[in-house]
């Protein structure tokens, strides 16, 4: 098992942190009391669907427990556990502004102020942070630069950092699908329903490919569509996603949409993409 432990300081960027490994494909528990830790990785590991990466966010959330932390990495390291530590943390000015932005109180409460809650919180951190592999100053960053910073960190190591696509073909006359990242309107390709043979059939119908894909402006567009997206993936990448979802759509969804989707589908699978494909309307005859 492949153990990761996310601290540091609160406002540093924790969540945003977990957030990341998720899609990274690591089982994650946040705020996890420290005293938890060995029993969650026995039982990850001896569960029948063992778990291959966790992700633990531990901070001083965990009040009194917090000081079990150092004997649990103790107890790992005698046991030959592999794990890392991730470290957050930002100045001082930084984190009062954070917490002033989102108005929330410190989990540290002081008769000084967040200030005092602050300099607190960085002497009960010290020794962990000492014990850290990656520490990381988010004071001049923001979210997104966090999340590819985590993100080059692990691509670095050779790790998959997988985007997920869903294509859906959709038939205008039913709607325009609410959760569409992209919708593409294919209506200008040549119809298959005004063919007598073909009109019964669907998209996924050998014949029905055919006719669709035998006109230079369906080999045009999908060409021009799926270089559109393989120049879009770092961006996606950059803002945080990792699902989108692309619709394309035809007058009734049942031919020239589910075609184009199957096309670009294989492509796509082809490139090194995890694709989900739906074909919304084409039960609608």
């Amino acid at each position: 098992m492949e153990i990761t432990i996310i601290t540091g300081l609160s406002g540093a960027g924790k969540s945003v942190a977990i957030k990341s490994m998720e899609d990274l494909g690591y089982f994650c528990v946040d705020n996890l009391p420290p005293s938890l830790l060995l029993k969650m990785v026995e039982l990850g590991s001896q569960s029948d669907a063992s778990l291959e990466h966790l992700a633990v966010g531990i901070d001083v959330r965990g009040g009194e427990f917090f000081e079990d932390l150092s004997d649990s990495l103790d107890e790992l390291d005698r046991g030959g556990v592999p794990y890392r530590i991730i470290f957050l943390e930002a100045d001082e000015e930084t984190l009062i502004n954070r917490f002033k932005e989102t108005r929330r109180s410190h989990p540290i409460h002081s008769m000084g102020g967040i200030s005092e809650s602050i300099s607190r919180e960085r002497e009960l951190l010290q020794a962990l942070r000492g014990r850290a592999d990656i520490v990381i100053d988010t004071s001049r960053i923001n979210v997104h630069q966090l999340r590819e910073q985590l993100m080059n960190q692990y691509r670095s190591e050779g790790k998959e950092v997988l985007l997920e696509i869903s294509l859906v073909s959709f038939g205008y006359k039913y709607g325009i699908p609410l959760d569409a990242d992209m919708v593409f309107d294919v209506r200008f390709l040549p119809n298959p329903f005004w063919v007598d043979e073909l009109r019964e059939l669907d998209g996924r119908d050998g014949r029905v490919k055919d006719y669709v894909m035998s006109s230079r402006e369906g080999l045009e567009f999908l060409d021009r569509v799926h270089e559109l997206i393989q120049f879009l993936k770092d961006k996606f990448f950059r803002e945080g996603r990792r699902y989108i979802t692309l619709a394309m759509g035809c007058t009734g969804g049942q031919h020239r949409s589910a075609v184009l989707v199957e096309e670009l589908a294989s492509r796509l699978v082809s490139s090194g993409w995890t694709v989900n494909v739906r074909h919304r309307d084409m039960h609608r005859r």
